[in-house]
């Protein structure tokens, strides 16, 4: 299982006024470590990826732009010309870094509180 590493979201991110109560009401970390929890008494691996370009990187031929988000929904690669729902998008190339991670030999492990 790979989850994005999370860690200073809420400091990275660029909202309006109207949308900073809804990001900082989310618990990130508590999801994370709940997750964690329940992995680790199923036996199941883990190992948290860099979140960077996930959205704007193409599943299929990796060519990152920001432009390939459309909308927040439409995720339509300039290169190749594949289309998809975007979160479907990053949740591939989730996977294939969590794949990647965990194949070279990191270890399962939550980041540190912020």
């Amino acid at each position: 299982m790979a989850l994005e590493d999370l860690t200073g979201v809420r400091e990275r991110v660029r909202l309006r006024k109207d949308q900073q109560t809804s990001v900082h009401s989310w618990s990130f970390h508590q999801l994370g470590r709940y997750i964690a929890y329940k992995a680790e008494r199923a036996g199941v691996p883990l190992v948290y990826i860099d979140p960077a370009y996930t959205s704007q990187q193409c599943s299929q031929c990796h060519h990152i732009d920001r432009r390939n988000r459309s909308s927040q929904s439409k995720f339509a690669c300039r290169a190749c010309g594949v289309t998809m729902h975007a979160d479907d998008n990053a949740s591939r190339n989730i996977a294939r870094k969590g794949h990647a991670a965990w194949t070279a030999g990191r270890q399962s492990r939550v980041p540190e509180p912020a």
